[in-house]
């Protein structure tokens, strides 16, 4: 089922400001291009992390619910799903997965709303498994988010978050870039997306080349999570607002909150961290 779509004046205004990127537009595009093999990448990801093989009689969560595709893979698992989305096209996106797999179907909702917004996290409950993959560094206020994130898991309740990793200087060159695709002029944005995408994929180009592997990552690129290539490229240059952080910060963060830790992947470069923490039951 679908909740009754909330207010989304704040977030239009925040675009219109440059002050956020429109990551739902994206994803309708991605869309597209969905298949069945991209889908069961998706559902893998979810299996290695969280080291299942199901998730029936789970109930999850999905924070920042972007293309869908995630809670797709979660209620494909077994799992009642719940999603929610600040961005009015990612919550259109979702919709349009459920209706296109599951139509008609109570045990996956999807709303609008936003993480940082306490009444409306409060109202959610609890859930056995918090997912948010690379969402909660774009809310604006990190921090915040991760903290509210955490009340929505259950007591033995797991909490799957990632969260771009922070590089001296490189970060600070990416939010510089950031922040000019999103303030540029709707037909502009190309004289900020073309040079940065050259920037990320010829060196990896050349180099299959000389090892004789002609576009091997991108070919290969929906085995990363089902993802494509070119919409993580836009992703990743107009994804503003954007905060990074270490791990030992994140570790901290929900071990004083009484989480345990049960997965990590982690990067050294300007990647995705991925964390799977474990509520303590008291």
């Amino acid at each position: 089922m679908a909740e009754a779509t909330a207010d989304t004046t704040g977030f239009t205004q925040e675009v219109a400001r440059g002050k956020r990127f429109e990551f739902g537009n994206n994803w309708k595009k991605f869309l597209e291009i969905l298949d069945d093999e991209r889908i069961a990448e998706a559902e893998l990801s979810l299996k290695k992390m969280l080291r299942v093989e199901t998730l029936e009689g789970r109930t999850f969560i999905d924070v920042g619910s972007g293309s869908g595709l995630f809670s797709l893979a979660a209620r494909r698992l077994g799992a009642k799903v719940r999603s929610f989305d600040y961005d009015p096209s990612s919550v259109w996106c979702t919709t349009e997965l459920r209706r296109r797999y599951f139509p008609d179907d109570a045990d996956w909702v999807v709303g609008q709303g936003s993480i940082l917004d306490e009444a409306f996290v409060a109202s959610l409950g609890t859930y056995d498994i918090v997912y948010s993959w690379g969402v909660l560094h774009h809310t604006g206020n990190m921090w915040k988010a991760l903290d509210l994130a955490h009340t929505l898991v259950k007591p033995g309740g797991l909490l799957f978050i990632a969260l771009y990793n922070h590089v001296e200087r490189l970060s600070a060159y990416w939010l510089f870039v950031k922040r000019a695709y999103c303030r540029m002029p709707r037909g502009l944005k190309g004289l900020v997306l073309y040079p940065a995408f050259v920037q990320m994929w010829l060196p990896r180009t050349i180099l299959e080349f000389l090892k004789g592997k002609p576009f091997y990552s991108w070919r290969n690129y929906h085995k990363k999570r089902g993802m494509t290539a070119w919409r993580d490229v836009v992703d990743w240059v107009g994804g503003y607002p954007y905060e990074p952080s270490q791990p030992k910060d994140i570790f901290t963060f929900y071990f004083d909150r009484g989480y345990e830790m049960r997965n990590l992947l982690t990067t050294t470069g300007l990647g995705i961290n991925q964390f799977v923490f474990q509520r303590v039951a008291k």
